[in-house]
């Protein structure tokens, strides 16, 4: 049979009608684990199933093309019941598999075709079907352990497993429609699987009897889905089987350019193997290598008021679901997830290896001096390490925040300069440097995992040689953000240039974690520093969280170790000794600040010293007063002024004239809180 009529009306040749599950996977595939005579009633069972979800589908589209595509409760059961099972059924679903693009996301350079095959609850998949053939797999994920969204516009389905997403495209409506279907099934099919198990072992625990099989059964599982260690579906993972987030939501939260498919281009989708057992050795010299820097005595403070609040009750879950698609900036959280310092203190931490930068501003060599730059793009991330369970809260418009550092040389400033899109902008100076950037962040929730995207460009200039430095930032990831268990990632490229000299530029990689790979592996970077003709001079690398490592310099040496953390910091919410100090407020300061200050934000301050109940009241009266003071400028016809920035987001150069003469209390000042 070459082809079949499909619910819809139109016909599928043979290779989809092989991925609908209809027809048997050719010999030359991977075959199930069971039997011939269970594959055969299996096929048979998955016939009649799948017929039994199309004709769902197709009513649910027919009545109203623009609804969303209701695969649930409702579908399941007939599902099972078409099966001849009352209870969870366990017929395995028939396999698909095709080509489909796949959303790289190491080192997020477009859409890709990847052959995908979905047997028995797990999706595997690889470049072509004759590396799935030959074992060679790119990653495997356990379907039933992930959270599926669909956007039918775009003919796309996401899978969020916690510890792996998945963004996928089909080429056509019709095989869409047939990928929604069956991994609707095999969803179902784990989930019941792992109620059985669970059955099963309850009640051998009540009856005093052992569960013959059950670990080895658990451990199969283990090792298909290809991950460490797993655990059984819970309500949390059942609450959105599915949903379809706004087109446009969805459609306007990536750049998806269509120039960007391939046909299964592969260059940069993989670490340099030389280069990843180069970052093996750096790793081994970075730890027999003591702190680079050692922090001196600032005499500023080295505790909080109060520790960090338990936040593991806060219904994140809810919240989190009810903005699933949504971008997060926009989304009062309560302020047991935030932590007391905002966005704009964040960036100020960027600068806490300033001393990176002293060092390149006194490299005569412009090859070193790039290494030196590279190693201070990757130190702005090391303190995320520990800060994966409170958010910063987010500034107000017209609010601000100055930080003078005598003891780094550098005095900073910033600004939100914008509330929709939330948009800081920030410049700091000192005699070796300047350093200025405009930020702004898309959030994307998938149902386990957490994306933060930034946009905007990071900016150096060093005086003694007239460079000026440009680079962007990479994507940030929270995975399994809805459980105690949740970790952080990194990963894409950053590309530092300098705008007035092609003499060198460098590519730094923040290699995404294989999902075979142990622990011991995340959090890789790996940097070159290139000539005009694209000629490797410089290599360095190790991890993002423990140092860099270079040895191609003429003494090979760690170029930066990041300061140990202060005693008890999980308490304290993860903060490095330099965050720590951000926010502390001293007598002899208080004066000088303008009171658009962020040390000065009552809610703020609150939850620093514990009054968690306060703060949240506070804050949302601070937020219902911004969004007042909004409605009488559009009222009045006139925007919001940025008071120490320009249009383009540069320092006017006014904040520190105004603060020495006349000085802030002088002068006229918003009223934020």
């Amino acid at each position: 049979m070459d082809s079949f009529q499909n619910p819809y009306g139109s016909k599928l040749n043979r290779s989809q009608s092989l991925m609908s599950g209809l027809e048997k996977t050719p010999p030359t595939l991977n075959k199930p684990t069971h039997s011939r005579s269970s594959s055969t009633a299996s096929s048979r069972h998955s016939r009649v199933s799948t017929v039994c979800l199309f004709h769902q589908e197709r009513v649910t589209l027919t009545k109203n093309q623009h609804q969303h595509i209701q695969l649930t409760i409702s579908t399941t059961k007939n599902y099972v019941e078409m099966s001849g099972d009352n209870s969870q059924d366990l017929t395995i679903p028939g396999i698909c598999e095709g080509y489909l693009l796949k959303r790289r996301k190491w080192p997020l350079k477009g859409w890709h075709k990847r052959y995908f095959v979905l047997e028995m609850g797990i999706l595997r998949y690889s470049k072509t079907q004759q590396d799935i053939t030959r074992g060679k797999l790119h990653g495997s994920l356990d379907v039933g352990l992930a959270v599926m969204s669909i956007n039918k516009k775009s003919n796309r389905i996401d899978l969020d497993a916690g510890d792996i997403l998945y963004h996928m495209k089909a080429n056509s409506h019709d095989l869409f429609y047939i990928w929604v279907a069956k991994l609707s099934a095999h969803r179902m099919f784990k989930k019941n699987e792992a109620a059985q198990v669970h059955n099963g072992f309850f009640q051998a625990l009540s009856q005093g009897t052992s569960v013959p099989g059950l670990a080895q059964r658990n451990g199969m599982q283990d090792t298909v889905s290809g991950n460490e260690s797993r655990r059984t579906p819970s309500v949390t993972d059942s609450a959105a089987e599915y949903f379809d987030a706004s087109d446009g939501v969805l459609n306007g939260s990536f750049s998806e350019s269509e120039s960007g498919l391939s046909e299964g281009t592969t260059s940069n989708s993989e670490p340099e193997e030389g280069h990843a057992s180069a970052t093996r050795e750096y790793r081994a010299s970075i730890s027999k290598t003591p702190n680079c820097v050692v922090p001196k005595n600032t005499g500023r403070r080295t505790t909080l008021a109060a520790h960090c609040p338990d936040n593991a009750q806060v219904g994140l879950m809810q919240i989190l679901y009810n903005n699933i698609g949504k971008d997060l900036s926009r989304v009062s959280m309560p302020a047991a997830l935030n932590e007391p310092i905002n966005l704009m203190q964040r960036l100020c931490e960027e600068l806490e290896y300033s001393e990176l930068l002293d060092t390149a501003n006194n490299t005569q060599d412009p090859y070193q001096r790039m290494v030196y730059i590279g190693a201070f793009a990757i130190s702005g991330y090391a303190t995320a390490h520990y800060r994966n369970r409170y958010k910063p809260f987010n500034p107000l418009l017209g609010e601000t925040y100055e930080c003078l550092r005598e003891d780094k040389g550098f005095r900073y400033i910033s600004e939100q300069v914008c509330h929709h899109p939330p948009i800081s902008a920030c410049h700091a100076d000192s005699d070796s440097f300047s350093f200025w950037q405009d930020q702004r962040w898309k959030n994307k929730f998938w149902g386990k995992s957490l994306e933060i995207m930034p946009t905007g460009m990071v900016n150096v200039t060093l005086p003694r040689f007239g460079d000026h430095y440009e680079w962007n930032k990479v994507v940030t990831c929270i995975h399994n953000v809805l459980s105690q268990q949740r970790y952080l990632e990194h990963y894409g490229e950053v590309i530092i240039r300098n705008l007035n000299s092609n003499a060198c530029t460098c590519k730094i990689t923040f290699v995404k974690s294989r999902y075979w790979g142990s622990d011991t592996n995340k959090n890789e970077v790996q940097g070159t520093v290139l000539d005009q003709t694209g000629s490797v001079i410089h290599r360095f690398g190790g991890l993002w969280h423990e140092g860099i490592f270079c040895d191609t310099l003429p003494t090979p040496q760690c170029i930066w170790k990041p300061n140990s953390q202060p005693k008890d910091y999980y308490l304290y919410y993860g903060f490095s000794s330099f965050t720590l100090e951000l926010n502390e407020l001293t007598p002899g300061l208080k004066p000088l600040l303008p009171p658009t200050d962020s040390r000065l934000r009552p809610d703020q301050r609150m939850l620093e010293d514990g009054r968690v109940d306060d703060c949240d009241k506070f804050k949302e009266e601070v937020e219902a007063m911004q969004r007042e003071r909004r409605k009488q400028l559009v009222k009045k016809g006139r925007e919001h002024t940025p008071r120490f920035f320009k249009d383009v987001w540069l320092s006017n150069g006014t904040y520190w004239k105004v603060r020495e003469d006349p000085g802030f209390a002088n002068t006229n000042n918003l009223e934020l809180w």
